[in-house]
């Protein structure tokens, strides 16, 4: 079944926050897996779902995600009839300054220029790969308002999470965020189904009441008003909530079964390229369950550890349990466990850094310890 949607990435979350690593970043240009970012799995799965329109809502820190997406080239967004935009807050020096229509100005502005007859709209706190084809001909067949995508995966993920509520023909009939008891509760995923009429209606009503922000949360509140329905994700999936639950998601790609539900073979997840040489393991190192990204220089003991790209370990030196960002120097004698660190950070001679799984400590971009 064909597609006929555009696609609306939400960048920032509200409610989300990963303490430095989303201080210079919006939460979905958050590296990810190695040589990825969250952003490239949302994008990926509209892109191999057919949906070849696709704008980035950006309210802040956007630098490091327009760096990264580009023209969309690396998606095949690149061209007349696909294409990638990027959506900061809308300037426009007619307006007064503090107008709050401006920043949902320019998202109208976007959707009026597409002629789909829906919008998939995705928030980026979560990880999977997923065909979007299943849920829009559920969205179709139920001549539903919208349609929310949601699991059971319960309260392991922690808050912030949306508990939906279903009555017995399947219509939502409330909702509660971070509700006491979600163990068995059906969580909002991140992703809905609207048509693109109604949602235009939507922000030109949230315009003309002054409102400034739209997120997930607002349409799931009108399900008094609209025929909001459900539709339950079976497949892998990673909420990113805080940075322990971005520690905990990343080292499940450790695991073979995760990361092969992840990076498909029928459906490939694209990111930005880059050309470097392969990774250089030197006489002497010692690595076990490391993943790996091109560039890497190791010459000491790595374990249970994530790399992206360029990091550089030296003599002696103990990693475990630790996500190195790119062009991170790790310097001789240097032990580091539990540890997250961002990119470009030095860590000089002897110094031991240790925190826990649910506490890991974090190095902000650019430090030097």
């Amino acid at each position: 079944m064909v597609i006929d949607a555009m696609g609306l990435i939400l960048a920032d979350h509200d409610h989300v926050t990963l303490s430095n690593l989303t201080q210079p970043r919006a939460l979905a240009a958050v590296p990810f897996a190695g040589r990825y970012r969250i952003i490239d799995f949302i994008l990926s799965n509209m892109v191999n779902s057919g949906i070849k329109f696709v704008g980035v809502l950006a309210e802040s820190k956007y630098r490091s995600l327009m760096d990264h997406l580009g023209t969309g080239a690396s998606w095949d967004l690149d061209r007349m009839t696909q294409r990638l935009f990027i959506l900061p807050p809308f300037m426009n020096t007619s307006l007064r300054r503090g107008d709050p229509t401006s920043n949902l100005s320019g998202l109208l502005d976007y959707v009026e220029n597409g002629n789909q007859t829906h919008v998939v709209i995705a928030d980026s706190n979560v990880v999977m790969n997923e065909s979007y084809t299943d849920i829009y001909k559920a969205h179709i067949e139920s001549g539903a308002d919208i349609t929310a995508l949601y699991n059971r995966d319960g309260d392991r993920f922690g808050s912030p999470v949306i508990s939906l509520d279903f009555d017995s023909n399947g219509r939502m009939n409330d909702l509660l965020l971070n509700a006491p008891d979600t163990a068995k509760a059906t969580n909002f995923l991140g992703l809905t189904i609207i048509s693109r009429d109604l949602f235009l209606n939507i922000l030109g009503m949230m315009i003309a009441r002054g409102q400034d922000e739209f997120s997930q949360l607002t349409l799931l509140k009108m399900f008094k008003d609209l025929n909001i329905v459900g539709y339950e994700h079976r497949g892998r999936s990673l909420r990113i909530n805080s940075v322990a639950t971005y520690y905990s998601a990343s080292m499940k790609l450790l695991e073979k079964t995760t990361l092969d539900d992840l990076f498909r073979r029928d459906r490939l997840i694209y990111t930005k390229v880059k050309n470097e040489a392969p990774a250089e393991f030197l006489e002497g190192c010692k690595a076990k369950n490391l993943l790996s990204s091109d560039g890497c220089r190791i010459k000491g003991e790595v374990e249970n550890s994530i790399f992206f790209r360029s990091v550089q370990v030296g003599k002696h030196a103990s990693v475990k349990n630790s996500i190195i960002f790119q062009d991170v120097v790790i310097q001789d004698g240097v032990i580091l466990d539990h540890v997250i660190i961002d990119k470009d950070c030095v860590i000089r001679t002897g110094v031991e850094l240790k925190g826990q799984p649910d506490y890991p400590v974090v190095i902000e971009k650019g430090a030097i310890v």
